[in-house]
């Protein structure tokens, strides 16, 4: 199961944006919204392949120091398996699965409340297959 990306919590998506590929080179990825109102934006290090993603959620939301780690995405070929594996060390599910698009995604948070997403990629679309005499 590879790290895929880390997630954080930024105030000004533009000027985090900005920071990061300005300032530390990342490149400017896809973006997108999620179902519960807040934007992404994936920055990629083209030097290592990682991956930063941020997040901006729209309205008052309370900051403090240290709250902007939003979570840890993990890829991972089993949710429901990999979901029981974790609870049983300790997570807890924050959100249960649910699909978006062509993924099947949760929230869990570790033992100590750090929020991690888990999210299996369904199958490829491909065309139907040929059949004799259809």
């Amino acid at each position: 199961m590879p790290l895929e990306y880390t997630g954080i919590r930024v105030r000004d998506l533009a000027r985090s944006v900005r920071f990061y590929t300005e300032g530390l080179g990342l490149r400017v990825g896809p973006t997108g919204r999620m179902a519960a109102g807040g934007v992404w934006q994936e920055l990629k290090d083209p030097a290592s392949g990682a991956e930063l993603e941020l997040n901006y959620y729209p309205g008052e939301v309370p900051y403090r120091e240290g709250d902007e780690l939003d979570h840890l995405g993990f890829r991972v070929n089993d949710l429901d398996g990999t979901i029981a594996r974790l609870v049983s060390l300790g997570a807890r599910v924050r959100i249960p699965p649910f699909t978006e698009g062509n993924e099947r995604l949760a929230f869990l948070s570790d033992p100590d409340g750090v929020w991690v997403e888990l999210y299996e990629r369904g199958p490829e679309e491909l065309p139907p297959t040929s059949r004799f005499g259809t």
